[in-house]
């Protein structure tokens, strides 16, 4: 395409402003995990500018945490504004704007917060997921613990870890998220920069699906 350059998604830039553009606009029809229709809607209202906006929109675009999109969007264009549930889970929330998102952040918050170890942490997810009283009620002591070492009160340690407990329910990895949002990101990339490539690509895998075809 360009004289002898090897063509390499390594190399791409993550910052291209007409990817974001494509993205944003929601023209993102055969592009990967972003083409349905509520897609195409959560990325015109989201209008990501970051790769990190693009991996955190992969994982909420999910039941459960879905309900948090229109939160994350006003939040990312200031029309509500950002809030942090306690001033020490600054660092861990400020990429997806005070939003709990990802599982990772669920174990950041209990070593921060609670003092927990991030073996001990991973352990703390997996105790959520299950959500086995008997031992919810053991982490939740050993986290109030943990927490009122560093200043911070019964109600608020209790405030935050039910908070992290309805979000563990849930909580995609976000490692998994990023890889998807990279093969997104690198799409939508060849849709806006290779557009007669990308799409006689794409009706080249569908030549036998009329419908999809069209």
């Amino acid at each position: 395409r360009k004289g002898q350059e090897v063509f390499a998604f390594e190399t791409l830039p993550l910052d291209d402003k007409a990817s974001y553009r494509l993205m944003s606009e929601g023209k993102t029809v055969a592009v990967f995990q972003l083409e349905s229709s509520g897609m195409q809607r959560m990325l015109r209202d989201a209008k990501p500018s970051v790769f990190e906006d693009v991996i955190a929109l992969v994982a909420l675009y999910r039941p459960g945490p879905m309900d948090l999109i229109p939160t994350f969007c006003a939040r990312k264009h200031g029309r509500e504004e950002v809030e942090y549930p306690h001033p020490l889970m600054r660092e861990v929330l400020e990429e997806t704007y005070g939003i709990m998102v990802y599982q990772e952040q669920v174990m950041q918050v209990a070593q921060i917060v609670g003092g927990y170890s991030l073996g001990g942490a991973d352990l703390l997810r997996r105790a959520m997921g299950k959500k086995k009283p008997e031992e919810m009620a053991q982490q939740r002591e050993f986290f109030r613990a943990g927490a009122a070492r560093q200043g911070i009160e019964q109600a608020k340690a209790d405030e935050v870890f039910d908070l992290m407990e309805k979000f563990a329910g849930y909580g995609f990895n976000k490692s998994h998220a990023a890889a998807y949002a990279l093969l997104a990101y690198h799409t939508a990339w060849l849709k806006a920069h290779c557009a007669a490539e990308f799409y006689a690509a794409n009706m080249t895998v569908e030549l036998d699906n009329t419908d999809k075809l069209k």
